[in-house]
């Protein structure tokens, strides 16, 4: 029988997995609608969700799993939340700007 700490923490790197993949996704989905309108609003709401949900999560996810395992030092545990948090405001920057765009 695992410990829970360990089944937790599987939970959690399953979850996470879980959200770049369904975000990459839904993603996706959204730049296809801006090739089938041609719309700039879509392509903005299109990039920012990939930005928000598939690259910001995925640096956190690969670069937690390589922090943990020892793969990158500590001192990269700053500048990656760093990147991921730009990344992350970016993404909504965007996704405003299609909820306010006019075209």
């Amino acid at each position: 029988m695992f410990p829970l700490s360990v089944v937790i923490d599987w939970l959690i790197e399953a979850l996470a997995l879980g959200s770049t993949l369904v975000g990459g996704y839904v993603g996706y989905q959204a730049y296809r609608g801006y090739r089938r309108h041609d719309s700039r609003t879509m392509r903005a709401l299109s990039l920012g969700l990939l930005l928000l949900t598939t690259v910001a999560f995925g640096i956190a996810f690969g670069g937690s799993l390589l922090l943990r395992e020892g793969y990158l030092g500590l001192q990269y545990q700053r500048p990656l939340t760093l990147v991921t948090r730009a990344l992350q405001f970016l993404g909504v920057v965007l996704i405003a700007y299609s909820l306010h765009s006019r075209e």
